[in-house]
């Protein structure tokens, strides 16, 4: 029999740590990075789209901000792909409000399914090794939440990690443990010590699991509950009260049920995954012209070692470890020493 799984993409964030490439009216997942032709969005949705083997990908929730309303309907128009939702968020509520609003949603809509919980920013270079790691993970996600643990690939310190527990199949664990993001030296001692994962923020669960395991964070699912009812409906777009939406805590899914149930499992998997939280990350993941630099959009490079550009026209010279980036709202640069260490003065530079 073939399980039925209902993608529910969170597409909320800014992703302010990548301007001025990124903003809040153009965040990071609609654009075309880490290598690719289509945006992060539309890449999410095609990997999360179609039959494989053993299970069925029905069609997507998308959880957005209210002001891409118009953006998301193109995205998903362009990729040719129907959306079963699209809920317009007044504000960020985290991860867990989106969990809570995806099991209620799914349930209603297709109470047998599963539901994969995942963000649309988000670059998997191996889609069949994840497609792999959901079939192995489908069958334990009716009676447990299973989170998708990345194989690490070195000591990072921007990812939380998590510890697998006792094996329940061929390559799916119970959890031991979430740990928060380390600083160099606990990061190598894990990757030393073997058997931790980093913590990719994607959840396959049965709807009722999830909605179960919300006891112990009741305010965060009633509140939910209470927002949905009272949403206003147009065709498949759902716009929840903003006073009702407002009052939902806001909580990360990991803190709020993740680390406090028993039924966590995880599903660890080499999949070239990445966040692209940073310039020195996409750095990192985008190809190098024949000069070795890595450059994005119209640009040009000299006497530079590496450099990265987008957006507008942009030339450096003369520099050392740059990332220079050329946007029509603005101009970025920085050495790539630090572009990881920037969140608060990137923060405030996507006010300009």
């Amino acid at each position: 029999m073939t399980q039925l799984i209902i993608p529910a993409i969170m597409s909320g964030g800014a992703g302010t740590r990548l301007w001025p490439l990124s903003t809040e009216a153009h965040p990071k997942q609609f654009h075309a990075l880490g290598g690719g032709t289509e945006s992060l969005f539309v890449e999410t949705v095609r990997r999360l789209s179609g039959a494989h083997d053993g299970f069925a990908f029905a069609d997507p929730i998308v959880l957005c901000n209210a002001s891409h309303r118009d953006l998301v309907a193109r995205e998903l128009a362009g990729a040719n792909i129907n959306a079963s939702a699209i809920v317009l968020e007044p504000m960020g509520r985290n991860t867990a409000a989106a969990g809570a609003m995806a099991a209620a949603l799914g349930a209603t809509n297709a109470p047998d399914a599963l539901v994969l919980l995942a963000p649309a920013d988000h670059l998997v270079k191996d889609a069949a090794a994840f497609h792999a790691a959901i079939a192995r993970a489908a069958p334990f996600a009716r009676k447990c939440i299973v989170t998708f643990g990345i194989e690490p690939t070195g000591p990072a310190t921007v990812y939380g990690y998590i510890k697998r527990g006792a094996a329940l199949s061929d390559g799916v664990f119970a959890v031991e443990s979430f740990h928060e993001k380390p600083d160099l030296s606990l990061a190598q001692r894990y990757l030393g010590e073997g058997g931790y994962s980093w913590n990719s923020g994607m959840f396959l669960f049965s709807p009722q699991v999830l909605l179960n395991e919300f006891a112990q964070a009741a305010d965060i699912r009633d509140a939910t509950f209470a927002a949905l009812t009272s949403a206003r409906r147009d065709g498949v777009f759902v716009q929840p009260d903003a006073d009702a939406f407002a009052r939902i805590p806001s909580k990360p899914l990991d803190i709020a049920v993740m680390e406090k149930t028993s039924r966590a499992a995880i599903a660890p998997c080499s999949i070239g995954w990445a966040d692209i939280g940073s310039w020195d990350e996409l750095w990192r993941l985008t190809p190098r012209d024949a000069d070795g630099f890595a450059v994005l959009g119209p640009a040009a490079a000299a006497d530079v070692s590496k450099m990265s550009a987008a957006g507008v026209k942009a030339l450096a010279i003369e520099g050392d470890e740059l990332v220079v980036v050329a946007a029509p709202n603005g101009l970025l640069v920085i050495p790539r020493s630090v572009a990881l260490n920037v969140d608060a003065k990137m923060s405030l530079a996507a006010k300009l």
